[in-house]
């Protein structure tokens, strides 16, 4: 059975969602972050760090395979429940455009996001720097600029059905929500659908 190693609303949520979407059978563990090592389920545990030696999350465990990047996750997720549609039996021009708003959620939408979230309350109070948070706003309009030129118009992100990418973005709008950046209104409502999902439902009240 596969193991999900997870904390709260931090990036395992969106393996913890689609777990749920794909109706696999699954364990989830509950790690704390920013605790010590001498606390059992904490992440800098050794025996956790046996599992992912960067003390992150989140870690899926499925026999002898071990994941420790969010999206690796979500494709492995998906292509062993190829009837969740999470990745649809679609043409060759569609799997790229979802592979490029992957990468485009990791690499532009998101890294505003932790970057106000490192220099807020992750690093070490003195390596912290307030500009930042200026920066991460200027790049996150930037960002969201681009996804315009990037989504279809209809009610998901790529085609006409549910696949993973939708998950990606409705978490890391999720995100942005809280971190308090400026969101157009449109993005919160795919927010708000997605996560009315009855398995993001369920994700929720198992990660409480």
């Amino acid at each position: 059975m596969i193991k999900l190693y997870g904390f709260q609303q931090s990036r395992s949520f969106r393996a913890l969602w689609t777990l749920e979407e794909s109706g696999l059978k699954y364990e989830y563990i509950q790690v704390k972050l920013r605790t010590d090592a001498e606390v059992p389920d904490s992440a800098k545990n050794p025996k956790y760090l046996a599992v992912n030696a960067q003390g992150k999350v989140p870690t899926l465990v499925d026999g002898d395979l071990t994941l420790t990047e969010s999206v690796a996750i979500l494709y492995y997720i998906a292509r062993s429940a190829p009837e969740s549609g999470l990745l649809p039996n679609a043409s060759m021009d569609v799997y790229a455009r979802i592979d490029e708003l992957a990468c485009f959620v990791l690499a532009e939408l998101e890294q505003p996001l932790w970057s106000k979230g490192k220099h807020m309350f992750a690093l070490p109070e003195e390596h912290r720097i307030p500009q930042m948070l200026e920066i991460a706003e200027f790049e996150f309009a930037k960002a969201l600029n681009a996804l315009e030129h990037l989504l279809d118009d209809g009610e998901y992100a790529v085609g006409d059905s549910f696949t993973l990418v939708d998950i990606l973005l409705a978490h890391t709008f999720n995100w942005a929500i809280r971190f308090e950046f400026d969101l157009p209104r449109k993005y919160i409502d795919f927010r708000d659908r997605l996560y009315s999902r009855p398995a993001c439902q369920r994700a929720l009240e198992v990660m409480q």
